[in-house]
């Protein structure tokens, strides 16, 4: 099959909430264990189910949702791009309803938004469930696969975490071990759970498979995630990891097999399973993985009817949602002459450039980049739902990572190489090359801004450049000032939502809230 289909049958009898009281046992109608013994091989559809936590929203379509909160608005890729996205300085959001003004101002967090809590009842949904086959699969022998399911479970595991340590900063460690506990857990610092993902990273990535199929973690996607938390690492734990990196990095660019895609536009249309530079994608499919918080969120929220043809990008209806800032699209310099393609991917008529107000559509340019229509076909059809996956981890972000981590003295950075990836990603897209010279920190955190934007990426790499608080960087709306406003230290990590410290009086609110 052309993408992994979430099965549905499974869903049902398995995984039911458990975050509204953050619970860490999963409530469930009929267990694994006996749905595994009844049928070894329904281990993959479970496994799709954990992976499609990070993508719908529960498992009977889009109206369905695994936790108790709004089905449409928590999923949890949603929240990657609300948390990252819309928090930074490249996109905004204009709907200003419950909490998303917090967000797209950067001003005025506090506990009780819904967006925050969201996010943390997804990971901690997602937690738990990766526990309980986590610790059938560390006991079971005669189930098909079971080392490569349980590899993939706590890479997932370990995937939900990295969004806590970097977003919340904290919170409990659930593991197997505890995962019939009843009474409240011990507060996790963010060193806690750095080192226990780095632990788990470090055992299961040397031993996955190369390549289990398209949209599955293997030993790549591993990597990416344990650079990724390195490359962090001053952020979280206070210490340079980047030369362990660069090490993984390494590894992806020098054994993965992946290359950049012809076209920039390969990578964000509804074909893009067959692009051979997307490390690891989380799925949408028009009929089969119907969601509100996958892509459709961000196709969607980017048009509107009333001045685009929707049928050019495959949308059946535009919400009017997000624009792009000047920010994102001024890096490009005029966009009517520039020759990166890039630049072209923005909507500019009847908008305008400057966003004097956020909340009003034709202010702002929106972002045409991700596109529910087929790159290599003429025949694409208009659906409710978007079929384009969404690229989590690609090689051009790699390449940009190898950069990165070289220019800040990584052991083992070859500058040479460096440069020359970075000319590799902005000739695929007819920018101009850029000599040593010009190859700085400066350049490569607009150089990501322009390649890797609306991608989830944006607040941790403004954070990790020490641009994300105070006054050194300003960007539109900033601390809900037009021309941008100095933001506290603080907002580097959101608040512990309301909610979870109710229910676990070991946790205390992050300083500042």
């Amino acid at each position: 099959m052309r993408k992994i289909i979430f099965i549905t049958g499974i869903l049902v009898l398995t995984l039911m909430s458990c975050t509204a009281d953050l619970d860490t046992e999963p409530k469930v109608e009929l267990s694994l264990e006996e749905i595994l013994a009844e049928d070894p091989n329904a281990i993959e559809g479970i496994v799709s189910r954990l992976y499609a936590s990070f993508a719908l929203s529960g498992p009977n379509g889009p109206g369905s949702s695994d936790i108790s909160d709004d089905a449409g608005e928590s999923p949890f890729l949603r929240g990657i791009i609300n948390l990252q996205d819309f928090t930074a300085d490249g996109m905004k959001n204009r709907w200003g309803d419950d909490g998303l003004d917090q967000l797209t101002t950067a001003s005025n967090w506090d506990a009780n938004n819904k967006f925050f809590r969201y996010l943390y009842n997804r990971a901690y949904y997602t937690i738990p469930q990766c526990n309980n086959l986590i610790s059938i699969l560390n006991t079971s022998s005669d189930i098909p696969d079971a080392g490569e399911a349980l590899s993939e479970a706590r890479f997932l595991r370990s995937l939900a975490y990295f969004y806590l340590i970097d977003v919340f900063g904290k919170g409990v460690l659930v593991t197997e071990d505890n995962l019939n506990q009843t009474e409240p857990l011990p507060e996790a610092s963010r060193r806690e759970l750095f080192d226990f993902v780095e632990s788990e990273l470090l055992e299961i990535q040397p031993n996955m498979s190369p390549n289990n199929g398209y949209g599955r973690a293997n030993k790549y996607v591993a990597a990416m995630l344990l650079a990724k938390l390195y490359m962090n690492a001053e952020v979280y734990i206070g210490e340079n990891r980047y030369s362990e990196a660069l090490t993984y990095i390494s590894i992806v660019l020098d054994e993965g097999g992946y290359q950049l895609a012809d076209n920039f536009l390969e990578n964000f249309s509804a074909d893009n399973d067959i692009s051979p530079e997307i490390i690891f994608p989380l799925i949408a499919d028009a009929v089969n993985s119907q969601s509100f918080g996958n892509t459709t969120y961000i196709v969607n929220g980017s048009l509107s009817s009333d001045t685009m043809t929707l049928s050019d990008y495959g949308a059946a209806e535009g919400w009017q949602g997000h624009r792009a800032t000047e920010a994102w699209y001024g890096l490009f310099g005029d966009l009517g002459t520039s020759t990166d393609d890039r630049a072209a991917l923005f909507w500019t008529s009847g908008h305008n450039y400057i966003m004097t107000d956020y909340k009003e559509w034709t202010d702002g340019y929106p972002s045409i980049k991700f596109r529910n229509t087929e790159y290599n076909s003429n025949s694409n059809t208009t659906t409710a739902f978007s079929s384009t996956d969404f690229p989590l981890y690609r090689l051009a972000d790699a390449y940009l990572m190898y950069a990165e981590c070289a220019l800040r003295g990584a052991a083992g950075g070859d500058m040479s190489r460096a440069l020359n990836l970075v000319n590799e990603v902005r000739e695929r897209s007819s920018a101009s090359t850029i000599t040593m010279n010009e190859l700085t920190l400066d350049f490569i955190i607009d150089e990501r801004a322009r390649e890797l934007n609306l991608e989830g990426h944006r607040r941790t790499d403004l954070i990790r450049f020490g641009m994300f608080t105070g006054s050194s960087y300003l960007w539109p709306w900033k601390g809900n000032v037009l021309n941008g406003a100095s933001i506290p230290a603080h907002y580097n990590v959101f608040p512990i939502p309301e909610q979870a410290l109710s229910a676990n009086p070991n946790l205390e609110q992050n300083i500042g809230y």
